[in-house]
């Protein structure tokens, strides 16, 4: 367990260095790097992947309608 642990501590220092250092590029807060990543980017390509899914769905039928 404690292993597993220290794995999340590495990942949740990576992830706050990574909003940081973007700050520091950008030259904007730690908090509006957060609300882009997680109000904006990541609802954003959530909902596009979602569309995706759906298009290659109809595809994969259209396709296995020739196929037949």
């Amino acid at each position: 367990m404690e292993f597993v642990l220290k794995i999340i501590r590495e990942i949740f220092v990576y992830c706050t260095d990574f909003i940081i250092n973007t700050a520091n590029v950008f030259d904007i807060s730690y908090y509006e790097v957060n609300a882009l990543l997680f109000v904006i980017i990541w609802p954003l390509l959530t909902v596009i992947l979602f569309v995706v899914v759906i298009f290659q769905r109809f595809r994969i039928r259209v396709l296995k309608k020739l196929i037949r």
